[in-house]
């Protein structure tokens, strides 16, 4: 079983994005090569801001939904605390 982690990069025009991976260090790298996310591709580069590793892919998408759904002051929070 892989080990799911959610995350929330934080990109240089200081917008946030969450996404999820099995593999955070290749996923960040995607990112910053610019071939991960149309979103990030156009923010680069990004840093990591929060990580946290949750049992599989299915609690994995819930924790992101349930982050996309956060407002910004809400996900800056959980940033600040990590």
């Amino acid at each position: 079983m892989n080990r799911w982690t959610v995350y929330i990069l934080k990109c240089s025009d200081g917008s946030l994005y969450t996404g999820i991976t099995t593999d955070l260090t290749k996923r960040i790298n995607c990112h910053n090569e610019g071939k991960a996310s149309k979103y990030t591709r156009a923010r680069l580069p990004v840093k990591l801001a929060y990580k946290r590793i949750v049992g599989g892919e299915s609690a994995a998408k819930k924790e992101e939904a349930r982050i996309k759904g956060l407002s910004r002051k809400e996900k800056l929070i959980i940033v600040q605390d990590a």
